[in-house]
């Protein structure tokens, strides 16, 4: 009985518990059920106050968690601020020194000559050396004037100039009984062939014999009329207007020569280079230092050597009238005697070329033939005009090639 009505007391607690949660608890004087707008606002207040403890369980659940995000802002501080400054390596690539190679005296990169002062230079006003070969007579070897001797002489030989020597009063020479028409072409091609190897050309008028050059004056005007009318357009030619006065003929008779010849010259080219000849087979070279041709520009004097007669004396005369502002060419020299024969002087020739090489002097060796002399640079034995081989090389054709050879052009 007992256990009966404990039961039933306990399923009626239950049920009022049970009414009482279905409806809520209202604020006293509400008795409705429905919460008021006070009771919403505190209900609203106690979620956020859940929600912040809820958060500080997070993080108090994820104490590494916030460590790392400590050190994270640490970090970007460090970052920002804090990081030493560390010199890095260069590792760009640099530019190395650029080592220019001397430019070649050719034409093609010097083009039309002129002279400044006591020098010859090129159109930019730099100095030019020209070192190469001169023809013997044109009228006696002219098989020597073909492209592919130019070509192996611009190319073989490191030559950047020839000189095409016509002679005047010797036998079969432009005034005495010579092919006139055949020497001036033979000239044309001589020029054409240095052009086409880029080399400069001197066109020779080589008297000798007829000593004085107002001997066959009227001819030297109509010749260099003709020729330099021809040439006027080429950057490479230049005039060598009498090759070896002598036989007593005075630098006063050479002079007013060439005052007559250099105006037809400049009728046609105003700028080419003219050499004119000095008295003794042009050795005198200091009577042209002291009253030299002021009228025109572009003028050189000329100095012949041959090496085993003509020493100190002549290359200090030589060195004295450039240091007076004489401009020189050594348009013909030898290293043997003054004959074209004779023994060679190896020991006067390397003074020569080293006197030459320090005062900026251009020169032309002699000469371009198998005669059998010398000074002729092929044996008498070699009938080639190209394709030369050193055993075809005279003695004095194996010094030139090997001078020539260890001469850089520009130097």
């Amino acid at each position: 009985m007992k256990r009966k009505i404990l039961a039933l007391l306990l399923i009626s607690c239950m049920c009022v518990g049970t009414l009482a949660g279905c409806h809520g608890v209202g604020a006293p004087g509400n008795d409705s059920g429905v919460s008021s707008d006070s009771e919403v606002a505190d209900r609203d207040t106690d979620e956020d106050d859940f929600s912040e403890k809820a958060t500080d369980s997070e993080e108090m659940q994820n104490p590494v968690e916030s460590e790392n995000s400590e050190e994270t802002e640490i970090e970007k501080k460090t970052t920002e601020y804090d990081k030493p400054e560390i010199d890095e390596p260069d590792t760009s690539v640099k530019d190395e020194p650029v080592v220019q190679e001397p430019k070649p005296d050719t034409p093609s990169y010097c083009g039309a000559l002129q002279v400044i002062g006591n020098r010859l230079c090129d159109q930019y006003g730099d100095k030019v050396y020209l070192h190469g070969l001169s023809t013997h007579g044109i009228a006696w070897f002219p098989d020597y004037i073909n492209e592919a001797a130019f070509k192996e002489f611009r190319y073989e030989w490191n030559a950047n100039v020839i000189r095409l020597a016509m002679y005047t009063a010797e036998y079969g020479g432009y005034c005495s009984g010579g092919n006139k028409e055949q020497l001036k072409q033979l000239i044309r091609n001589g020029v054409e062939y240095a052009t086409k190897n880029d080399m400069y050309v001197i066109v020779d008028w080589h008297i000798l014999s007829d000593c004085n050059p107002h001997t066959n004056k009227s001819e030297a005007i109509n010749f260099f009329r003709e020729m330099s009318r021809e040439f006027a357009n080429h950057n490479n030619v230049l005039y060598e207007i009498c090759n070896e006065p002598n036989g007593g003929t005075s630098w006063k008779d050479i002079k007013s020569y060439a005052e007559e010849v250099i105006p037809v010259i400049r009728e046609n080219d105003k700028d080419a280079i003219i050499i004119v000849g000095t008295p003794n087979w042009c050795q005198y070279i200091g009577d042209a230092a002291a009253d030299p041709i002021t009228k025109y520009d572009n003028i050189m004097y000329a100095v012949h050597f041959y090496a085993a007669t003509h020493t100190d004396w002549l290359r200090n005369d030589m060195v004295k009238a450039v240091n007076s502002g004489l401009p020189v060419f050594v348009t013909e020299y030898g290293i043997c005697d003054a004959s074209g024969n004779g023994a060679i002087d190896e020991y006067q020739a390397n003074e020569w070329i080293r006197v030459m090489n320090e005062n900026a002097i251009s020169y032309c060796g002699w000469n371009i033939s198998n005669k059998n002399e010398t000074s002729a640079i092929f044996k008498s034995s070699c009938n080639k005009t190209s394709g030369w081989t050193e055993e075809d090389l005279s003695a004095s054709g194996k010094w030139m090639y090997e001078m020539l050879r260890n001469t850089k052009l520009g130097d």
